[in-house]
This record gives C-alpha cells, sequence and structure tokens, in this order.
C-alpha cells in the first residue's frame, strides 16, 4: 500500500503540473500524519487536520521530486477542517480524486516502517493537540526518525506530536532546542484557549524548547539542525521548504 500511494501521489502531481520534476530514485518519501481527532473537546464543534498544512507541503515536496506518503493515528481517512477551496493549492488538490483517494486510504501510524522515510512532517488542526501527544506511535515513529539522522518537521498545532516524545537517553526532544509553533495568543484570537486541553507553546517551552514567537499569522519557520517547525498555516509552505532543503542535501536512500 505505502509504495502505490506514493506513486498515486507523485502521478497526481505530474498530471496537474507537467513540469514537476520526477521523482529521484535515491529520495526516501516523507510521510505526512495527520490527525484523526474530529472534535474540539466538548464543544462539538467539528474540526481535523488543517487542509492547507497537507496541500502546501505536499506542492513543494512533489515539485521537489520528493515522494509523498500519508498516515494518520487511526488509518484510513481523517477528519479535515480548514476546507478553504478558494486557495488555489486547496482546491487543485481536494477535486484530484487521486488525492482524495490518498486520504480515504492513509496508513495507520503504529503500522509504518520507519526506514522507508526520510522524514516525517505532522500536518496541524485544532484535532493534533487531543492525539497527537499521547500516541505511542508518535512517540516511536519521531525517535526513530530523529535518532536515525533524519529529519522531524511540525507546523501549527502539529508540534503537539513533540510535547512528549523523549529520546532513548530519557531526555525531551525538543529540550534545548529552539522551535515555533501555534502560539498562546493565537489560541487567545480563536478564542480556544480553554478548549484545547493544554496551551500548545507554553507546554513546550515546559519540556525545555526555546519557542521563538511571531506576530500572530505572520509566518515563521524554526530550523534547529534536523528539527524544522512553524508556527501557523501561513508556515506551511515555508516548512516544507526547509524540510526539502535538508532532505535534497542528504539525498537519503530509501530501506531495501
Amino acid at each position: 500500500m505505502s509504495s502505490l500511494l506514493a506513486a498515486s501521489l507523485l502521478g497526481m502531481a505530474t498530471a496537474a503540473a507537467p513540469t514537476v520534476k520526477p521523482t529521484a530514485p535515491s529520495l526516501a518519501p516523507v510521510l505526512i500524519v495527520m490527525t484523526s481527532h474530529a472534535t474540539k473537546g466538548s464543544t462539538g464543534e467539528p474540526t481535523g487536520f488543517y487542509l492547507g498544512e497537507v496541500t502546501h507541503p505536499l506542492a513543494v515536496f512533489q515539485a521537489a521530486g520528493i515522494p509523498v506518503e500519508f498516515a494518520s493515528i487511526q488509518g484510513g481517512e481523517p477528519p479535515v477542517d480548514g476546507l478553504d477551496l478558494k486557495d488555489a493549492t486547496n482546491a487543485r488538490y481536494w477535486n484530484d480524486p487521486a488525492f482524495r483517494q490518498s486520504l480515504r486510504t492513509t496508513l495507520k501510524l503504529d503500522d509504518v516502517k520507519v526506514a522507508r522515510y526520510s522524514a516525517v512532517f505532522y500536518a496541524g488542526g485544532h484535532g493534533a493537540v487531543w492525539d497527537f501527544p499521547g500516541s505511542p506511535a508518535v512517540q516511536r515513529v519521531t525517535r526513530e526518525i530523529y535518532e536515525a539522522g533524519r529529519v522531524v518537521a511540525a507546523v501549527c498545532h502539529g508540534p503537539a506530536a513533540l510535547v512528549n516524545v523523549k529520546l532513548s537517553d530519557g531526555k525531551y526532544l525538543v529540550a534545548g532546542k529552539q522551535v515555533s509553533a501555534f502560539t498562546d495568543d493565537e489560541e487567545r484570537a480563536v478564542k480556544l484557549e480553554k478548549v484545547v486541553p493544554f496551551l500548545l507553546a507554553t507546554t513546550l517551552k515546559e519540556r525545555g524548547a526555546k519557542h521563538q514567537p511571531a506576530a500572530n499569522w505572520t509566518a515563521k519557520v524554526v530550523v534547529d539542525e534536523r528539527l524544522v517547525t512553524g508556527q501557523n498555516p501561513q508556515s506551511a509552505t515555508g516548512t516544507a521548504e526547509a524540510v526539502r532543503d535538508l532532505i535534497l542535501s542528504k539525498a537519503t536512500k530509501p530501506a531495501p
């Protein structure tokens, strides 16, 4: 299923934009991970992964010839939020049958073989703050990819994946590292600071991270060695570009 998914995503890019570079056979895929959580706490309001935090990174990776595979916490079709089809990139993918099929058939994160991937990229959306932090699969995949010398990335609420990840030495992955994430001020601006189970930026700082905030709704990307984080939806493209540059600089080979 994984190879078929990567092939379908690459084929979709080629059909939509004939000038896209072909996938270099030496490049291992990026695994984009989405939340499976569909409601904002006790409010009952719908949420999920934020569409632009998948489509915009996907466009960056495909343009560079880097294959992509999708996973979610539970597998199958994850709930979607931020369905803004006035955004041309969102509309292009959302109206593409291959992309929609790839969303319906995401891998269950616990089933992925980490050695296949050059990077893991955690997309945001408010759902992530509910099911990323406590997921053993998130913690395993993140730790194993990072300790294998590969890239860990997250954008907006995606860094919720990082708050409980400890390395083999028992230290938090984010301890002492510069990071970006959805800020407490942004959470207050959308009036969800009392709905989410924790404030993301505050929690990352409690884990020892050096949070680097920007003004609300402005792009901010922070790269600390192989950890790449972005603040908000406006940062999705830049976060993916930083991941792309790290991957291409290493030209990671896929496991046999």
